[in-house]
Formats: C-alpha cells, structure tokens, sequence
C-alpha cells in the first residue's frame, strides 16, 4: 500500500506500447495485415450459408490455424478457437516487446498483467460438444474450458507466469478497445507497470452466425463484394462477421526506457461512457459518445485540433455511421470534424467484433509508423449525410502525431483511445 501511495504521489504514469501482434483475415500477424490494408486487399470473401437460413454472404475467415507448438499443451488443448488467436496474437506482441527475453528480467511478476477481451468466447466450441453429449452421453474433458470466457486471459497469464493484475473484458464490439483502456489506467494510476491487453473473436458455426444474422446487423448484400462493406457509403447494408485477435503490450514508460525498450507509441488518453438505451442500437442523444471521445481528448491533455487522424467504428451498418459521424461533430465541434481525417479500416477486415478496437489501436500505431492514413475502401457512394473527410479509396501520406480510436458496442458500450508516436 505505502509502494502504491509513492507512485501515485508522483503523478500519473505514462503509456507506453512496446508490441503488438495480431491474427486476422488478412494475414497471420500484424505485419501481413497492415500489407494487405496498404494493398487495398479484402479479407472476407463470399460464403453462402443459406442452407442454414442465413441471409447473409459475405465472411472474414481465417484460413490456418496459428502455430502453438511452443505452448505447453496443458494450456493449448483447454483453448476454444478464439482463445488460440488471442494467445498466437500475445505471443506476436511479446516477442516484439522483449525477444527472446522475459518480462521477469526487468519486472516483478507482480506487478505484470493480462486484460484479454472476448464478445462470444468460445461459443461454437460449446454447441459442438453439447451436440455430442446428446449423442454419445459423452463430452470433452475440457469442456468447461472451452466455453469459460475468461479462458484466454488464463492461457496469457500461464504462459508468461504473470502474477499481476487479471481480469477479461467482455463488452461486444467495443471489447478490445476498452481492455486496452482498462490496461491504460491501471499502469497510469500505478497498479501495474506491465501489461498484455487485446481480444479475441471466432464466430463461424451455423447457429452463433444466425443469432447475428436474425437481428438485420449482418450484410445483406448477396453478389458484390465492394457493397458487402462500405462503411459511410449511401449503399452500406450491414457488417461482415469476421475474426481475429489483437494484442498489445503496455508497459511504464520509465521502465520501458530504462530496459532500452523500442517505444511503439504511446497511450494518452482513454473514455468510457454507456449510452444506457438499447441492446442493439445507438442513442439518438449521442451523449455518451459524445463524452467518451471528450474524456479521451481531456485525460490526453490535447484539444480537438491536435488530433490528426480518427480510426473510425464504422461499421457499414446504416444507424451506426451516421449517428457516429454526428457524434464526431457534435464531440470535435463541426470546424474541427470536418478538418479531421477519419477512416474506418473494417472496410478491409470485416467487423472482427470483439477483437476489433484491440486491432484498430495497433492500425493506429502502424499509421503513426509509417505516416499514412488509411483509406476507407469501397466509399465509392458516400452517404450525403455522412460528410466528413473519410478517405475515400485512397490511402493518404500525411504528417500523424496523433490519433483517436472509437469502438462502440452492442448493449451501448462506447469507448475511445487517444494514441500518439510517444516522442
């Protein structure tokens, strides 16, 4: 306790990200699928699921399976699908973090942490091995594994022995970027000092598919690929069902520099407000949102105009882009809003739903590398009332020190990241 009171007494920490990995249709780690966005590639593809009753036909689907063979098979064979592409994704992020080190040569176990996020968790897993205890009386061993959402978070927390802070996020689409925030606050406030944040998503069996595609969220579009995702297009008709996992590791600034980390860039601020209206749609008030991007802005110490690039949610669903773009002039003011290039990256990825805000940070963080915006693609329709500057179809090299990532979520979950280069 007196540790904890000296470190909070000496102010908030800052945050740093020192790696970063992720799975996705687009490639097997982060790398592949910054190429794929930069190449103006899809990662979803046609699919048709009829047979099923599932309207929906397009799908972001990971081909291969990450390769695990280094993890001791008391974790790897408890994992559902979703928590092997959380724990492939920490492993990216920890070998770009410390290389063939481990945390514990620099840190106290302690104090290092895991936050791993899931929407569904492993879901298919579940109804597959229900569906053979009706039919044998028999079910896996590991069964109760399959179907823990916190499943991930132990698998990271066993692997690297990190004895610190735990918990899972679970908050649908605004999942990953709310584990991220969370991991933030507690290295900021002095509670940590290390910490391994991100999500995981897999939804691919018949049954968890038709559950989304009942509800009218999913793509209704059956033939064209480039009107299956077209966030802010006057054509856009639902999101394309995706997964993936991202993960990133946080770490104190002091420390990380004093163990001569390479500093990826930094979070600086982070809001979380609930819109507190409905399981599916947004608030027509936009008060949360509002107020979440407002924090962001507030705890960063930065004013609207310092931003220069948004990952928008966009997630080509006909409520979302248009009250989230009012919700960009009404939190920036419209001067601002329209000044401020946004982008939404889920036009290449599909909506990797509970891994997609943990995904969109490291886009942030690869945007801020390599000085250039991504495009939204397939904008070639753009909604008269969704007016702002949204890169249509064209990546754009510019001069980025700072960046702002939204996510928002069924149930009315709402959450923003300030992220900049760290300098």
């Amino acid at each position: 306790m007196e540790k904890e009171l000296s470190e909070l007494a000496n102010g908030p920490r800052r945050v740093v990200v020192t790696g970063y990995g992720a799975v996705t249709p687009l490639g097997m780690n982060a790398a592949e699928s910054w190429a794929a966005i930069m190449a103006y590639k899809a990662g979803y593809q046609y699919c048709d699921k009829s047979a099923a009753g599932i309207k929906s036909r397009f799908y972001g689907l990971i081909e291969n399976e990450p390769v695990l063979k280094n993890v001791p098979a008391a974790i790897r064979r408890r994992l559902p699908r979703y928590a092997r592409l959380t724990l492939a994704s920490a492993q990216e992020a920890m070998k770009m973090a410390f290389g063939d080190e481990h945390p514990e040569q620099y840190y106290d176990l302690l104090d290092c942490g895991a936050i791993m996020g899931t929407g569904w968790a492993g879901q298919d897993e579940t109804q597959v091995h229900y569906d053979d205890f009706l039919r044998t009386g028999m079910g896996s061993p590991f069964g109760c594994f399959f179907s823990m959402p916190s499943s991930a978070t132990a698998a990271v927390s066993l692997l690297w022995g990190l004895r610190g802070y735990q918990n899972t996020t679970i908050a649908a689409c605004a999942t990953g970027t709310m584990a991220v925030g969370d991991a933030f606050e507690l290295i900021r406030n002095g509670r940590a000092k290390m910490m391994l944040a991100g999500a995981g998503e897999s939804l691919r069996s018949d049954s968890a598919v038709w559950n989304i595609d009942v509800l009218g969220a999913l793509a209704s579009e059956q033939e064209e690929i480039t009107r299956a995702c077209c966030p802010f297009s006057l054509d856009r008709n639902g999101f394309v069902l995706s997964e993936g996992a991202a993960v990133l590791c946080l770490e104190d600034r002091e420390t990380a520099l004093a163990r001569g980390a390479t500093i990826l860039g930094e979070i600086c601020g982070y809001g979380n407000f609930s819109d507190a209206f409905d399981f599916t749609a947004p608030a027509a008030d936009k008060i949360a949102r509002v107020q979440t991007i407002r924090h962001a802005l507030d705890q960063a110490g930065i004013a609207a105009g310092d931003l220069d690039y948004i990952n928008a949610h966009g997630t080509s669903t006909p409520l979302n882009d248009l009250n989230e773009t009012e919700a960009i002039k009404m939190a920036l003011g419209e001067a601002v809003a329209y000044a401020t290039p946004c982008s939404s990256t889920k036009s290449y990825t599909g909506h990797l739903i509970g891994a997609a805000g943990s995904f969109e940070t490291i886009v942030c963080l690869q945007a801020l590398a390599h000085q250039i915006m991504p495009a939204t693609c397939n904008l070639n329709n753009p909604d008269p009332a969704c007016d702002l500057d949204y890169i249509p179809n064209q990546h754009r090299p510019a001069q980025i020190n700072t960046t702002l990532n939204l996510s928002f979520g069924f149930g009315g979950a709402n959450a923003a990241l300030v992220i900049s280069r760290g300098q």
